[in-house]
């Protein structure tokens, strides 16, 4: 039986051997190894799960969603170049870990969660924390949110089957767009930086996120389906 990192209060002794496995991994960023060390992702997960907190897996939360694999989390902000600046919004709020680790690296976070059950636990979470410069939104997160536009970075935490355009649009020039891209199975981890009218793409790597529905994403599934 795997020992409980949390049970004995020596979670920041397991969170600092996480990032220096990332580091390992090839994670670079300083900013975010030091921000992962910093935060507490037994916090996130259900309670049977937290002797695995802190292993680098993706782990299953409420409503069928799952806590992203610590490396991928760190990829995605690494390669969203914060600064303490930067106005970043994230879609998909999830359990709060990824906004807990980007609170920490930028101005003003902006996310946006579509299941009302995830968000409330979400900010609950973050307020424990005691993170002040989130904003917390339920809504279609494909459509982005205009009212706290433009962002320095938008960061997608579910596989699309493509871009949103709306989340283009809502990039400063310069501005970084991090999303998963593909099929229900399978996805490409892309960034978009754009210039002007034109944007740059990047992959990052290959990787499984759950789905991003919304009007952008894949569409909502009906009542019979989701019974069926």
């Amino acid at each position: 039986m795997t020992a409980d990192p949390t049970q004995y209060g020596d979670w920041q002794r397991a969170a600092a051997l996480l990032a220096m496995h990332l580091r390992d991994k090839g994670i670079a960023d300083e900013r975010v190894l030091q921000r992962l060390s910093a935060v507490p992702r037994h916090e996130f997960v259900p309670a049977h799960l937290r002797s695995v907190a802190y292993q680098d897996v993706a782990l299953p939360i409420l409503a069928e969603q799952t806590i992203s694999q610590p490396y991928i989390v760190a990829l995605m902000t690494s390669a969203a170049e914060l600064t303490p600046k930067s106005v970043v919004l994230e879609i998909g709020t999830g359990s709060g870990y990824q906004a807990a680790i980007l609170a920490g690296l930028c101005r003003q976070l902006v996310t946006i969660e579509r299941l009302p059950e995830l968000a409330e636990a979400a900010r609950e979470r973050m307020a424990r924390l005691g993170l002040q410069n989130i904003v917390s939104l339920v809504g279609d997160g494909t459509l982005g949110v205009f009212s706290h536009a433009p962002y320095d970075a938008i960061l997608v935490t579910a596989g699309a089957p493509e871009v949103p355009q709306s989340l283009l649009r809502q990039l400063t020039d310069g501005g970084r767009l991090i999303i998963p891209v593909g099929s229900a199975e399978q996805q490409a981890l892309l960034r978009y930086v754009r210039r002007g009218e034109t944007w740059e793409v990047d992959k990052l790597c290959d990787c499984r996120f759950v789905k991003l529905w919304g009007t952008q994403g894949w569409e909502l599934p009906t009542p019979a389906e989701c019974t069926s």
